[in-house]
């Protein structure tokens, strides 16, 4: 099993994990809590209780809860294709704190 920190977050796979909008440029989407069922580049496809709601990253913040643990990270650090986000969010593993 992985072992998720404040500092390798950035390098996990995310889809399966429940997460909320911590904030959000866009007012009605801060707060909605759910699980990530599906990510692209730009978004992620979060199951709600009013429905599977699509949510860009880059305008948002998102808390994620891995067992009791929580971890907040800026959509911007992870505005890559999952794929890619190994090699692209190195930059940001690298600045983050434990």
């Amino acid at each position: 099993m992985a072992e998720y920190n404040n500092k390798t977050i950035v390098l996990h796979e995310l889809i399966g994990l429940k997460v909320e909008v911590f904030r959000s440029n866009d007012s009605s989407m801060e707060k909605m809590k759910g699980i990530v069922i599906d990510e692209t580049k730009n978004t992620f496809l979060v199951r709600t209780p009013l429905g599977d709601k699509r949510i860009p990253k880059s305008t948002s913040t998102f808390k994620f809860l891995f067992g009791r643990n929580k971890f907040i990270i800026n959509g911007e650090e992870i505005c890559f294709r999952p794929y890619e986000r190994l090699e692209k969010s190195f930059k940001f593993y690298k600045r983050r704190r434990i």
